[in-house]
């Protein structure tokens, strides 16, 4: 997964909320095209939140279908952990090849819960785990080691960009756990990742500007610090900015994005908004700005 940028795709929608399968095919296939280093349908920027169970099951079952074995497909899952399981054996049975565990609903919990939250989904479910840890969910070294030890559970992602604490983690975990940059807008702080031994992320402007994502991923790997400054500086930090402007708009912004490129994704489903008149014109003055960069149009 670290030879290539994390794709996390948006789960497209008809304009009165329904799910639009043949959108997320078509989503799929500009995703797949780039090449990405992994798949993970139904996750945040997939509005896995906003999903019945049987929506679920169809955006599972086409990302295993476009992957078509060139691509791990990692499906989210998460709330509790007796929901989770059932997502999870919706997953296995769409042909998913491992399981992204997000984080539990809205109680904080302690690290004795925080383990025993794992075990429980790693007992019923055959499928690889990576467990999220953002928000209320953050693991001590201690607590990693237990989590680790878990056949099943072979990674972490990040989304705290504590790094003193995530050095701490990557020192505890036994040779092999896979570690990934899971902050918003990844790239932003995708150097001092690197520095603690993290260097694969995931990336959200994938789901709109692969151009764009997959430039920043080969000029940080190949150490063009002149391409990776010049993106930051002139894209990412601009759009971090704009995207900081109103609660959900991690997801709303990426989505208008990609609308913005013609790709058919549709609205965001409530309780997320799509962005104001204003912030879509700056959004698209920024896009495209961002794609000149790295010779590519809008």
């Amino acid at each position: 997964m670290a030879r290539g940028v994390l794709s996390f795709p948006l789960t497209s929608f008809h304009e009165d909320g329904s799910l639009d399968p043949d959108g997320f095919r078509a989503h799929l296939a500009t995703q797949l095209a780039a090449g990405p280093g992994a798949l993970f349908p139904a996750c945040g920027t997939g509005e896995f939140f906003s999903l019945d169970e049987d929506e679920y099951r169809q955006v599972v079952t086409l990302a295993v279908e476009e992957a078509a074995g060139r691509t791990p497909v990692v499906a989210g899952i998460g709330y509790g952990w007796a929901q989770a399981v059932r997502f999870a054996r919706i997953a296995e049975e769409a042909g998913a090849d491992a399981l992204l565990v997000l984080p539990h609903y809205l109680v904080a919990a302690p690290q004795d819960g925080l383990v025993a939250q794992l075990e429980q989904i790693a007992a019923r479910t055959r499928l690889p785990l990576i467990v999220y840890q953002r928000g209320q969910v953050a693991f001590t070294p201690a607590s990693l080691r237990r989590v680790a030890a878990l056949p099943s559970v072979i990674g972490l992602k990040d989304g705290h960009s504590d790094l003193d604490r995530l050095q701490r983690l990557t020192l505890a975990a036994p040779d092999g756990f896979l570690f990934f940059n899971g902050a918003a807008t990844a790239e932003i702080q995708a150097r001092a990742y690197a520095t603690v031994g993290v260097p694969a992320y995931s990336s959200a402007v994938h789901a709109f500007a692969p151009e764009i994502a997959d430039t920043f991923f080969a000029a940080l790997r190949d150490g063009d610090d002149k391409t990776v400054h010049r993106l930051l500086r002139d894209f990412y930090v601009p759009f971090v900015e704009l995207r900081d402007r109103v609660p959900g708009y991690a997801v709303s912004l990426v989505k208008a994005a990609a609308r913005l490129r013609g790709r058919p994704v549709g609205p965001v489903r409530a309780p997320l908004t799509d962005p104001s008149a204003t912030d879509l014109a700056e959004l698209r003055t920024l896009l495209t700005t961002g794609l000149d960069l790295v010779g590519a149009t809008l």
